[in-house]
């Protein structure tokens, strides 16, 4: 199920969120047994910390720069570009400026 999100309707993924001084900021638009997708915003130099989730994880990046470790891999995924986090690795996600993210997450059955 689809909430928090207009239905037939052309929207603008990184018009749906705003940052928010200090604190990163989270919009579920679905979540199920299957899966789920959160919009989020992140200020400069916010995060989240290593962990790992039992599910891929997909993050595409509406705006701006994230610093995001995936094991032992380290990269700056920008502006319109994307990056899988497989399930059960460590990974990380830092705000190198200011950026917005779609997360889905996929879960096996």
């Amino acid at each position: 199920m689809i909430k928090n999100f207009p239905i037939a309707e052309v929207v603008t993924l990184a018009e749906m969120i705003t940052y928010g001084p200090g604190q990163v900021v989270s919009r579920t638009v679905s979540q199920n047994k299957m899966g789920g997708m959160t919009l989020f915003a992140f200020p400069e130099g916010e995060g989240l910390s290593t962990h790992t989730t039992p599910a891929d994880a997909l993050v595409y990046i509406l705006d701006g720069e994230a610093h995001i470790e995936i094991g032992e891999e380290k990269m700056v995924v920008a502006t319109g570009e994307s990056v899988v986090m497989p399930a059960n690795v460590p990974h990380a996600v830092m705000a190198q400026t200011a950026f917005k993210m779609l997360l889905v997450i996929v879960k096996s059955d």
